[in-house]
């Protein structure tokens, strides 16, 4: 599976990202050129969880994105549906409970969590609508979510600079570091074919989330969206 498109077969995801696992957050640092651990950063500072509050982080990989909410006190619920990273993650971090997963059937009950985050895993999601009304399903009325994600760079010379990374720069680097360049292959084309800022904002109106916004980092590269769940639960 070396070509993307955004009617993913879930298998194949999870095998891919099974396939990764032991290496997957150091290919990440090297490939961002160390920025991930600032989009991290700014996930946490967006979310702003505090002490007491119930946390759902989907996608979650190895558990690496739930140690900042977990370090402010929150009961973090790291969740990914690749087994292969949960394994790597409970070697790492056997104190979080992380939990095995569908972001379109949360194994969670209705209103269970104060806020709900995923970062860099909703593009990997064969059916984004079902994921985006399943976080808001078990967020709490007026629950907070914040989605990070990669988007199309604002500046247009430096959006063809960064395409040009993603398919000529990326494989060569992912054969150096990675014991899989295939998938990051994929992931590059996954990037190119998800939608832009406001597209995705859309999407999280059409699946009931309220007061919806986004800002970027890194020039576009990647945006941070900001929505919260309706004041009353969600009808059956």
């Amino acid at each position: 599976m070396t070509r993307a498109s955004l009617d993913k077969q879930p298998h194949e995801v999870a095998a891919m990202f099974d396939d990764v696992a032991a290496k997957y957050d150091v290919t990440n640092d090297v490939l961002s050129l160390g920025q991930t651990r600032l989009w991290r950063k700014a996930v946490a500072q967006a979310l702003e969880v505090g002490p007491g509050e119930r946390v759902l982080d989907l996608g979650a990989g190895t558990g690496t994105s739930s140690l900042h909410f977990a370090a402010a006190g929150a009961d973090v619920v790291p969740c990914d549906f690749s087994i292969g990273m949960l394994r790597e993650g409970k070697k790492r971090h056997p104190e979080l409970a992380l939990t095995a997963g569908d972001a379109t059937r949360l194994p969670f009950a209705d209103g269970v969590f104060d806020a709900v985050t995923i970062s860099f895993a909703l593009r990997n999601v064969h059916d984004t609508a079902a994921a985006l009304r399943e976080m808001r399903r078990v967020a709490k009325p007026g629950g907070r979510l914040v989605i990070c994600e990669f988007s199309h760079p604002t500046y247009r010379p430096f959006r063809t600079v960064y395409t040009e990374y993603l398919m000529r720069a990326l494989p060569p680097v992912a054969t150096a570091v990675s014991s899989n360049p295939d998938a990051y292959v994929y992931l590059a084309e996954s990037i190119r074919a998800w939608p832009d800022q406001k597209g995705l904002a859309t999407r999280l109106q059409e699946a009931g989330w309220n007061a919806v916004a986004w800002r970027n980092l890194t020039g576009g590269i990647v945006a941070l969206h900001r929505a919260t769940a309706p004041s009353t639960a969600p009808s059956a």
